[in-house]
This record gives structure tokens, C-alpha cells and sequence, in this order.
């Protein structure tokens, strides 16, 4: 399929242009926008897809890979480049589950960090309990790249017997917190919406632990205090790419739309904000990017971002059905 070939028409009669833009970038971005916005066949979509591992973006990142495994020699640390977040950026891509090499940097997170109580934990002897975030990164990893190995059951069940009961997470839980995270939160939805794709066992258990947390969210109209109804952190409105371990509204829609949850009225707002920052050309701009060391820059910030144009139209077309 050529850009030319996938220009859509406005409500005017015009072509839309920004179909056309999305195919013009990178593998990554490509098949995602032939799979959610574009009329493609399957075979298209997966040949696409495919490529991820063999251009662009993700071909960069796994050339960076060490021999023992991992990305700038640490599981964790450095942000933004550890073999953790490395790995995060690769499925979000949508490197194939087959990957090799994925695989391999997964499991060293497995082995290195499982911990007794079921979850991550690379911080021994200094921290006593698991990283409830880290857990529900790595659940999420390795659901999509080592979906075959039996202590991915572990890390769900960890984040079951974390989930608080106000329906979300929070990994201060352990020093007192009482009230949940949306940062914590999207995380263990993401991961667990990602083993259930992946055929877990607790599938119902998962179900249920992630309808919880969408009535966490719509009561938090997804950005605001449930008490006050003020904004919780302005951080929340920019929309960012990659979110690294942090929420934005676009982050929170994103994942609601992928989990194809009900379209609550308590989301108009939100739903308002993300057509709100469409800007006269039909994109959005990377509006915040997170202080640390990258492997390199995919977008500038300021500048418009496929990853938040490909991003807000799918929401905006599972919104408005």
C-alpha cells in the first residue's frame, strides 16, 4: 500500500493529508496506522510490522544490544536506556513476540529480579518488598517476548494482591500510601491487559482486576482529584512520547481504547482535551519529553508527533464508534 493509496476524504471533500504523513514514518508507525485507521489486509499489516525489527527505529535499538543481553549494561538504570525501558519502547513498537533477542533481555529481568513475594525486585538488599510499577513493566514485557515462561503467572498474581480498594495501584503501597496512582495504575493495566493477549491463566481474575481499574479512572474523569475535582498533576495533560513509567490522559485513552472498555460519559472530558489540541493541519505536537539520556530522539518535542497523531485518532475513532 503506498501513502497515496491511503489518503482519506474530510467531511469537505478534501483529502486528508494525514494518513498519507503517518505511512511517510517509520515502520513502527506504519503498521499501526494500516492496522487501526487505514483500510489494509492482514497480510499487509503483519508484513509491515515485520519490518520493525529490520528498519528504523527498532532496528537502531537492537543493535544496541550487548552480547550478555542487555541495553547500556543495567536492568533498570539508566533511564531511559536499561534494558527495562528498552524493551518497553520495543513492544510498544511492536517488535515480533518471536524476537529473539527480546527474549533473551527478558529473561535476564526474570532471572535477576523475582523475588519471593512474586514480583520484581532489583534493588536487594536495600529494598525488602517488589516494585509494584517495575512488576507490571516486566509482566507486560514479558507477556508479549517470553509469553512460554511459567513465572510470568507469578508477576500476575503479585499485582492482583496489590491492587488496592479504591480498584487502582500505587507502589508506595508498602510505605503507607492508602490512596491509588494513575502513574502505578496504567501500568498494571497495561501489563495485565498484555497477559491476558498473551493466554494467561488468570484471564478472569485479570478481567476483573482491570474493570476495577477503569472505574478508578472514569471516577478520576482520568485527570482530576475524585475529592476536589482539580487537575492532580498539569504533567497529565501533555502528552508525551514515550511516557516512560509516567500517565498522560493520551497514555490513559490510548490504553482504554486497546482494551476496547465502555466509553463511560465521565471520559467526555478527556475525549474534549485530545480533540482540543488537533492543531489546524490535523496533528498533535510531542508536547512534554521526560529529562533523561535516550538512545536517540524518534520526535522533537514542540514538533507534531506521529506517535501522538497515530495515537489520538485511534482514540477518537473507537470514541466515537
Amino acid at each position: 500500500m503506498t501513502p497515496n493509496a491511503a489518503a482519506t476524504t474530510c467531511r469537505d471533500g478534501r483529502a486528508d493529508p494525514v494518513p498519507s504523513w503517518l505511512l511517510q514514518g517509520d515502520p513502527a508507525i506504519r503498521w499501526q496506522a494500516l492496522r487501526d485507521l487505514l483500510p489494509a489486509t492482514p497480510q499487509e499489516v503483519a508484513a509491515e510490522q515485520a519490518r520493525v525489527a529490520r528498519a528504523g527505529w527498532g532496528r537502531q535499538l537492537l543493535r544496541l544490544q550487548s552480547r550478555d543481553g542487555r541495553w547500556a549494561e543495567g536492568l533498570y538504570t539508566p533511564k531511559w536506556t536499561s534494558t527495562t525501558y528498552t524493551l518497553l519502547l520495543l513492544r510498544a513498537l511492536g517488535l515480533n513476540a518471536a524476537s529473539r533477542q527480546a527474549k533473551v533481555g527478558t529473561l535476564l529481568l526474570l532471572d535477576a529480579g523475582l523475588y519471593r513475594d512474586n514480583g520484581i525486585n532489583f534493588w536487594l538488599p536495600r529494598r525488602r518488598e517488589s516494585e509494584t510499577c517495575v512488576t507490571a513493566m516486566v509482566l507486560g514485557i514479558a507477556s508479549r517476548f517470553a509469553a512460554d515462561d511459567s513465572r510470568i503467572e507469578k508477576l500476575a498474581s503479585h499485582l492482583f494482591e496489590q491492587q488496592m480498594s479504591d480498584g487502582g495501584w500505587n507502589c508506595r503501597r508498602p510505605r503507607g500510601a492508602t490512596h491509588s496512582s494513575l502513574h502505578t495504575t496504567i501500568l498494571a493495566l497495561e501489563g495485565l491487559l498484555e497477559y491476558e493477549a498473551a493466554g494467561g491463566r488468570q484471564r478472569e481474575q485479570s478481567c476483573r482486576a482491570r474493570e476495577q481499574g477503569h472505574e478508578f479512572l472514569f471516577r478520576h474523569r482520568m485527570f482530576r482529584s475524585h475529592r476536589s475535582g482539580t487537575v492532580i498533576d498539569g504533567a497529565m495533560t501533555r502528552f508525551s512520547f514515550p511516557p516512560q513509567w509516567h500517565y498522560d490522559v493520551l497514555r490513559g485513552l490510548d490504553y482504554l481504547q486497546a482494551a476496547r472498555a465502555q466509553r463511560d460519559p465521565r471520559l467526555e472530558e478527556s475525549i474534549e482535551l485530545v480533540r482540543k489540541r488537533r492543531t489546524a493541519e490535523g496533528r498533535w505536537l510531542l508536547q512534554n519529553v521526560y529529562r533523561g539520556k535516550y538512545h536517540f530522539a524518534m520526535e522533537a518535542a514542540g514538533q507534531p508527533s506521529r506517535w501522538n497523531t497515530l495515537r489520538a485518532l485511534r482514540v477518537l475513532r473507537w470514541w466515537e464508534g
